[in-house]
């Protein structure tokens, strides 16, 4: 016989809140105490830590922290921990709303489960909705083999998501442990990837499998490591110190740029006067054209505070991408770099480019854009390389790009670079060019060879004649009058002059509206 239960038997509400709170703190134990301890005995910081790093300091709201994996196989049904193996919520940075997911390698490694990839995909979703960034920490052993192909498809589920939020919200992942095998495509997608020094990597395929395969030894830090995609592979954009400075820099990227593709980058204003001149660029480039300068040091002296945020450091420093501000508005540099190659566009530079200008348009940030370029390498590599392909990327992004756009030749703008690199053909808004600029199909030398070949070869002395020509040419065409002559320059001006121009024109273009013709979507030489 079955005796029904006294009303004053029912648990209480302050007993159920206890429950709560205490399957909450079963929750905030992640592994154990003891795989906390080994990761702060390895420099590293667990999941929450992380979080609490990356916002503002009382702003995580972290949601699905109650779910567990359903897996019954290969004894996980005695290791449900709560949360499984991410943490999911939102925050803010700098009062800014932002979607995150950090992967907890205290539980199961940090291995993607059917339960993990859903809370990830429920931010991602929510991020969509709200129109706010997508931060992803990631440290994890990759697919939970004991849910075999269920876990594949749970990392396709994430994947078809950065693909369809991509130029939506920024999206940012940081590499802060072990990325491996499929789950190095998420971050590949992503429009910006840190790494932490000696502390992650990435790679599709191991050091064990790659000798097997292919009888190379290589540790693990040369086959991925942070420095290794920052440099050769330019995967990584971003290298870090250590878990806080990454999180600290992902702060700083996300002051630069919106929440999603229908709001205006943020304003910062600061001391910085938008009028202010320096004359120290009147000297800055070098009356040699043979000779380099760091265009840098051109770059520090005209934005606000001399604060350069650069993007992809140590990926073909042939050329400069990064992020700075002009009177509080934050924009996107691109920038040729004489001091490495001659600053020549070359495969890696032509891709490093393109896709920092592909996210400034599809994020509404102005592009200025520094040009002293003396052509596309050549050589047998660059040619069977696809350099043609290659250069063409950043030639179709420049064009493409309908946000205001800013062009100042300081010095070389040679052959079809002069094109590609943001110039008035291509609907470059406004385009300055120092005194020192050289408009030309090539340098004046090798145009010399060319056009007056028969003469020089006939007189008496070759090299005289050869110098004579060369400085006939340089006078004529090797410099911008002719360009403004035509309207391809919009004004010649003086180097001191550079951070004011700048910063009127932005002004100017803030009303700015242009649009490409319909289509789905254009189909860039990739």
């Amino acid at each position: 016989m079955v005796t029904k239960k006294k009303a004053d038997d029912w648990p209480s509400m302050e007993e159920k809140i206890a429950q709560l709170r205490q399957l909450q703190a079963e929750a905030l134990k992640g592994g154990g105490e003891k795989r906390i301890e080994k990761m702060h005995e390895q420099g590293k910081l667990i999941a929450r830590e992380r979080i609490q790093v990356l916002v503002d300091e009382g702003t995580f709201e972290e949601i699905d922290i109650l779910v567990r994996h359903h897996t019954k196989d290969f004894g996980l049904d005695k290791q449900r921990y709560l949360g499984d193996s991410v943490v999911v919520g939102l925050g803010k940075i700098d009062g800014r709303t932002v979607c995150i997911f950090s992967q907890d390698f205290t539980v199961f490694g940090g291995s993607l489960s059917a339960a993990h990839a859903q809370k990830v995909c429920k931010i991602m979703d929510m991020a969509m909705k709200i129109g706010a960034p997508v931060i992803g920490l990631n440290d994890s052993g990759g697919a939970r083999i004991q849910e075999g192909v269920v876990s594949l498809g749970a990392y396709a589920d994430i994947f078809l998501r950065n693909t369809l939020a991509s130029g939506v919200v920024p999206q940012i992942s940081a590499i802060m442990g072990p990325c491996a095998g499929g789950a190095v495509y998420s971050p590949a997608i992503s429009d910006f990837t840190f790494m932490v020094k000696d502390k992650s990597y990435m790679f599709v395929t191991g050091p064990s499998v790659v000798k097997t395969v292919t009888h190379e030894e290589v540790s693990f830090e040369e086959l991925g490591g942070a420095m290794t995609h920052a440099s050769k592979s330019g995967v990584s954009h971003f290298v870090t110190d250590n878990d806080v400075d990454c999180l600290r820099k992902i702060r700083k990227l996300i002051s630069y740029v919106p929440l999603n593709n229908a709001e205006e980058p943020p304003f910062a204003p600061g001391k910085d006067k938008p009028d202010r001149m320096d004359e120290t660029l009147k000297s800055i480039i070098p009356a040699n054209p043979q000779k380099p300068y760091d265009v840098k040091e051109v770059i520090k002296k005209v934005v606000d505070e001399g604060d350069f945020f650069e993007v992809h450091e140590h990926y073909a420093q042939n050329i400069v991408v990064g992020f700075a501000r002009f009177n509080g508005f934050s924009v996107g540099i691109v920038a040729n770099q004489p001091a490495v190659l001659a600053g020549v566009l070359d495969i890696d530079s032509s891709t490093k480019g393109a896709r920092f200008v592909r996210f400034c348009d599809a994020f509404n940030i102005p592009i200025v854009t520094f040009v002293d370029v003396p052509g596309f390498l050549p050589g047998t590599a660059q040619e069977w390389g696809g350099i043609i392909r290659h250069g063409a990327k950043l030639l179709y992004a420049f064009c493409e790009a309908t946000v205001p756009k800013i062009t100042v030749i300081l010095r070389k703008a040679y052959g079809g670079a002069y094109d590609v690199m943001s110039s008035k053909h291509i609907r470059g808004d406004f385009n300055f060019a120092w005194p020192s600029a050289e408009i030309a199909v090539m340098g004046p030398k090798g145009a010399a060879e060319i056009i007056f070949k028969k003469e020089i070869s006939q007189a008496d002395d070759p090299e005289a004649a050869l110098a004579e020509k060369e400085a006939e040419y340089r006078e004529k065409f090797a410099n911008p009058y002719l360009a403004a002559e035509y309207g391809y320059i919009d004004e010649v001006i003086e180097p001191q002059t550079t951070r004011p121009k700048i910063c009127r024109a932005l002004e100017i273009l803030r009303t700015k509206v242009d649009k490409n013709p319909p289509k789905k979507h254009g189909n860039i030489p990739l």
